[in-house]
Order: C-alpha cells, then structure tokens, then sequence
C-alpha cells in the first residue's frame, strides 16, 4: 500500500491560500450556468498544478483528471461553483462586489476546498498508488439541474469513477464537526403548479359563477392532507403550497387561479406515490367544483442516498482528522441536493461539515440568507478529510 502523508498538515499549509480562494469568490458571486469566472480561474488553477482539463461540460462546468495506472481505481470528488440571486448585508471586506448576487450557501467555500483538494493530492500523488482522481466542479446547484446537465455532457466517463464523494459546508453545525451519514441524508425536490379555470363574475351573484378562490382553497386544504392520510407516519414527507394567486378585486369572482408548491420525501415509493395523489387530489377536487385544472409536475432532482460502504470509508476519515468524538450521524434534511443525480450514477457518500461561525454577526443566519456566513476554519478541514477519504480508497484501507 502506498504511503499516505498527514492530510492534516498538508491542508494546514494551504490555509492562506483557501482563505484567498475563497473570498476572492465570495467578492465575485455568478449564478447557475454563468460561472464563467469561477470555471476560468478553476480551469487554470488545475492546469497550473498538472491536470488533465476539460472545459465548457453543461456550460461552465470544468474536469480535472489524474487518471489511473492499469488496474487502479478512479475516485470523483465533487464541488458546486454557483452562487444566489439575494442582496448580501454582511459587511465584510470581501463581500459582493455584484448587486443582488451572493454566496450564501458556501459554495465560494466548496470551490475553495476543491482546489486545495486538488493541489494537496497532486502534491503527494505518490499516495494514489495506481488510483486516478476526477474533480469535478459543477455549475447551477441551486434548482439549474447542473448535475443532470453534467451527466448528460459525459462528465461521467473517460475515465469512469469507482466512487463520487462530495461534502456540504453544514453551518448550523459547530466548526471541528462532520456529520456522516449512510442512506437517504437529503430528500427529493418535486415542484406542482396549478392552473384553475372557473367562470368569473359579480361579487353579488355567486350563483352564475364557479369561483376559482373557492376551487383553491379546497385545493389548499386537500393537497395538506395528503401526507398525513397518504403516506406511512414512519415515512418522512413534505408537501407544502407555497403561493395563492386570484383575483383582482373584491367585489369580482376570479376567474382563474394558480396554486404553486414544493413536494419532499426519502423514498423513491413514497415519491411516487405524492406525485399521484397530487394528480387525483387537483383533478377531482376541481371536478367537484365544475372547474378545470391543469397541472403541471416537475420532478427536480431525486433523494440524495449514501452507500453504506463509501459512508464507512468517509466516516472512517472524518474520525481521523477530526476524533472520533466529533463525527456523527444524527442529522438528514428535508433540503435537496443535486449530488444524489451523481450519486445515482456511481454510489458514494454525501456529508456535512460543521462551519459555524462564533463570530455572532457571521454566524447568526442560516442557508440562502443575506448575512449567510461561515467559519473559514472549516476549509482545511474540507481538504484533509476528502483527501484522508480518497487515498484510503484508492489503496484499499480504512485505516
């Protein structure tokens, strides 16, 4: 077995460079498919150290390979490169130099890490045995289906991984900490929208009219009943009516409606079993009313699901850099993540990475809100273990 260095110290020593990468992003926010920037400076970056490059996959996304010897396994690490479209409020030196664009998911933080990825395993590439390594930095995370795209643009093969890794800077939990978990860790993203049409009308004379307010709010309520009547207690699910639009005055019976929502679960039964009583709930409750509904179903990205053996490696991994004490598997979310498209295609394993900030005024805010930060600590952290994770892989030890 090759020899494997301390990731630890090794990442310790490009922390001035992670800090740079990342907030140099940070100040330079680009949103899904326009990662232009990033992907350039990515590109670069990876060509500077020696990789093998491949540009312009689904857009913006970027390859770097080192590939395998003859009979060596090839390890994919994957980081997200795009940003949202929200107003940051963090005064910082290094904040949003773009209006209504910002990191505020650490995405900046993930590309950060991969490039620290990237230069630590090329640095001691001696520790790869005969294994190969594919980062893959992927554009549009947040609902642009840049993971799908990627698969579709080959992104997958020549070479194709043994296994995908990826990791989520987590920042309601503490620095020093990682959750690893086997199983479904993220939940599946499905979106509905409705379009009722009734017969509009006078305020005063109901009677001549099928008031689509009065479709909606039947709609409303039976939509929400479908996961407590439809699904297993034991089988966590979410279906939540997000917007109610109708209307235009308040002595007129709107004609039409529009109802729009989010679905979430674990289980890909369970998913499927939604998406169809969605379908019966909209049609029949708009018959019952005499109304007409269409709806429309977009299944957005599926569960995002662990393999229990990668979920050992990786946990195996977070231990040694961080204690055994400090890694759990106590959290899963209702969130979603587009690594499970990835995941679908070469099983792996997903974690979370403390990166709570102690700085109150930087650490106060969750995911997606304006002031959103974290801990730069968490950055060398991200390297050793996604490096301590693929050169165990790769030479065939968990030790």
């Amino acid at each position: 077995m090759a020899s494997r260095p301390d990731f630890r110290y090794v990442a310790h020593t490009l922390v001035e460079q992670l800090i740079t990468d990342r907030r140099d992003l940070h100040q330079h926010p680009e949103l899904g498919f326009e990662e232009f920037r990033t992907a350039k400076i990515v590109a670069d970056r990876l060509r500077e150290l020696g990789y093998e490059v491949t540009e312009g996959l689904a857009t913006t996304g970027v390859l770097g390979v080192i590939p395998a010897q003859p009979g060596g396994k090839v390890a994919m690490l994957r980081f997200d490169m795009d940003a949202l479209p929200i107003h940051e409020q963090n005064d910082v030196d290094y904040r949003s130099t773009i209006d209504g664009k910002m990191h505020a998911c650490g995405h900046d933080g993930h590309v950060a890490i991969g490039l620290g990825v990237a230069a630590a395993l090329m640095q001691n590439r001696e520790a790869l045995g005969n294994g190969g390594i594919k980062l893959l930095f992927q554009p549009a995370e947040e609902g642009g289906g840049g993971a799908q795209k990627m698969v579709e643009a080959g992104a997958m093969e020549n070479p194709r991984p043994d296994i995908s890794l990826g990791l989520h800077i987590w920042a309601p939990m503490p620095l020093g900490t990682a959750n690893v978990r086997s199983g479904p860790i993220m939940a599946s993203a499905d979106t509905f929208n409705v379009e009722i049409t009734g017969k509009g009308g006078h305020g005063a004379q109901p009677e001549t009219t099928i008031d689509s307010v009065l479709v909606a709010s039947h709609m409303v309520v039976a939509l929400h009943s479908i996961v407590s009547r439809n699904i297993h207690p034991e089988q966590p699910a979410v279906l939540s009516v997000g917007s109610v639009q109708a209307g235009t005055a308040h002595n007129i019976i709107a004609h039409s409606a529009t109802l729009t929502g989010t679905i979430r679960s674990y289980d890909p039964e369970a998913r499927e079993r939604l998406k169809q009583r969605v379908h019966e709930v909209v049609q029949g409750v708009a018959a019952t009313f005499g109304a007409s509904a269409v709806l429309k179903y977009d299944e957005m990205c599926p569960a995002t699901i662990c393999d229990p053996a990668a979920t050992a490696l990786v946990r195996g991994a977070a231990e040694a850099i961080l204690g055994a004490e400090n890694v759990d598997d106590s959290i899963r979310t209702m969130g979603s993540e587009d690594m499970s498209v990835l995941l679908n295609e070469v099983p792996g394993c997903y974690f979370f990475l403390g990166g709570q900030t102690l700085e109150r005024e930087l650490g106060a805010h969750p995911h997606h809100h304006p002031a959103f930060s974290f801990d730069e600590g968490v950055l060398p952290l991200g390297v050793a273990i996604l490096c301590e994770a693929t050169t165990r892989y790769l030479n065939g030890s968990n030790e």
